[in-house]
């Protein structure tokens, strides 16, 4: 059981080069330039073990699935504290990687998180820099794996054999019997978590996040925060504003999560914006959006009763078959590939939407699989106070059911499911993004986001307040606008990190610009 629909970058996701990091120790380093802000905690200075650390930048090592990105790509260790109320304690180590700016009139770091939450920063920082080599000769592109992620205390709930037969539990459970199956595994799943990864469970929000950035500025020698946050990442950015309005450089909020929306409303948000989605592919292919819908609802309900074989002599279940069919509608060039998927199985053939499905749960050939889920869910459970009940959640489902056929009704369960039995209280129902003196963030939306519908850029940029949040519109398809063909998106991201041009709030971006 997990949320079906992250909120992650997919376009990063797709080139992500897996990347070792070395110890903080020797090799080339760099001293702050001391004209940094100093980093704080409720007002209060940070300990100067923390504040004056030195960060080692050394090679990239190779990991045991993939070699190092390259020469140009340096990594190091940053120490920061476990418990952000208690700055002086324990301390975790957080993975960094960077590549320094090629031009010579260098404006600072610009950090990156590719949502989630869960995305390493680390192996996907080097798959994204192409996308981004403009920015690369005035910036250090620089990203981290978040607590809790990847290199940086990564997370383990459950195992791969675990996790490959929680696929099998029914994720819209029809019957009492399979009720309390998909609640157990919740359960199962939450007792995991608190055994594997002990007292970091209570240590790893968005909020504890936000503050390790602000000591990363601190460290990396930098007055400003300068900032590029997709999907989750969105997130990520306006709690940050929140925390250190005055340390604001220049911030990039992209496939925007609406910092208003509760646990409940962000699952109809999505089930919303996943119809919108598919209703834009069905238009493509010539058919009627509403019959198309009923008619791959239809093909879920079969495989409900009766999973599909598949070459790989696994069962296409009903919950893979629904993420084999989310994957594609996060890329509009990715469409055919839901086209030829469907088309099989409906001749009873499984094979297609499986594959999909594993790309979309990072499993390989093998059976293994990566651990963004697990990192998202234990994240996202510390950050979200909703915790829904059954009875509850059964009478939000015909809503659900009436957003979307399609996805209604997994995203409805899963509000249920996510969170349930969590040993950990949430901390708020939404996120406090306002961010009064600020300097002008720049908030994203496009138009045919299925995973962050467009309406959250209007509200982020409202909630960040009058002359800070500044919304641009794309008229496009697939999660994300920068990076997706948009020449109008491109130059305005561009002219805003590059030379500081702030658009006009409002400013739209069409499908062919």
């Amino acid at each position: 059981m997990r949320r079906f629909v992250r909120w992650a970058a997919m376009t990063a996701a797709a080139a992500l080069l897996a990347a070792g990091c070395s110890g903080s120790s020797g090799g080339e380093g760099d001293e702050p330039s001391g004209s940094a802000r100093p980093a704080t905690t409720g007002g209060k200075a940070l300990p100067a073990a923390l504040t004056s650390q030195k960060l080692g930048w050394e090679r990239c090592k190779a990991t045991a699935d993939s070699s190092p990105p390259g020469r140009d790509w340096q990594c190091a260790t940053l120490k920061a504290p476990l418990d952000w109320s208690k700055p002086g304690g324990e301390t975790i180590d957080l993975a960094l990687i960077r590549s320094r700016a090629r031009g010579g009139d260098r404006i600072g770091s610009l950090l990156f998180n590719f949502g989630g939450p869960g995305a390493s920063g680390v192996a996907g920082m080097p798959g994204y820099a192409a996308t981004v080599s403009l920015l690369r000769e005035r910036y250090d592109l620089v990203s981290w794996d978040p607590r809790g992620v990847g290199a940086s205390e990564g997370v383990r709930c459950r195992g791969d054999k675990e996790t490959q037969a929680a696929e099998a539990v029914d994720a819209t459970p029809d019957t009492p019997a399979e009720e309390r199956a998909y609640l157990r595994d919740a359960t199962d799943f939450a007792q995991g978590c608190e055994k594997g990864v002990g007292r970091l469970l209570a240590h790893v929000s968005t909020t504890d996040t936000a503050r390790d950035m602000d000591l990363m500025r601190q460290v990396l020698g930098d007055t400003e925060l300068h900032y590029f946050g997709i999907s989750y990442g969105t997130q990520l950015g306006g709690v940050y504003a929140h925390l250190f309005p005055e340390n604001v450089g220049r911030l990039v909020l992209d496939a925007v999560v609406d910092p208003t929306a509760d646990l409940v409303d962000h699952r109809k948000n999505q089930a919303r914006g996943f119809q919108r989605a598919l209703d834009n592919y069905l238009e493509s292919t010539g058919q009627d959006p509403e019959k198309g819908t009923r008619r791959i609802a239809d093909l879920l309900e079969r495989i409900d009763a009766d999973p599909l074989d598949t070459y790989s002599g696994r069962k296409l279940t009903q919950v893979l078959a629904f993420t084999g069919i989310v994957l594609p509608l996060y890329r509009q060039d990715s469409w055919p590939s839901l086209t030829s998927a469907l088309d099989t199985a409906e001749q009873g053939d499984g094979s297609e939407l499986l594959a999909l499905a594993d790309g979309y749960n990072d499993r390989d050939a093998s059976g293994r699989y990566g651990l963004l889920t697990q990192s998202q869910r234990v994240i996202s459970c510390l950050d979200d106070k909703q915790r829904p009940t059954l009875a509850e959640t059964k009478k939000l489902l015909p809503g659900f059911e009436r957003i979307s056929p399609v996805f209604g009704p997994f995203l409805g369960w899963d509000a249920a499911g996510w969170c349930h039995d969590w040993p950990v209280p949430g901390q708020y129902a939404t996120p406090e993004v306002s961010a009064p003196g600020a300097a002008p963030v720049l908030v994203i939306g496009n138009t045919g986001d299925p995973a962050t519908p467009y309406e959250g850029a209007r509200r982020m940029a409202d909630e960040l307040g009058k002359g800070v949040g500044v919304e641009l519109t794309w008229k496009g398809e697939g999660h994300g606008a920068y990076g997706n063909g948009s020449d109008c998106v491109n130059s305005t991201v561009n002219a805003y990190l590059l030379k500081g041009t702030v658009p006009k709030d409002g400013k739209v971006c069409g499908l062919r610009q």
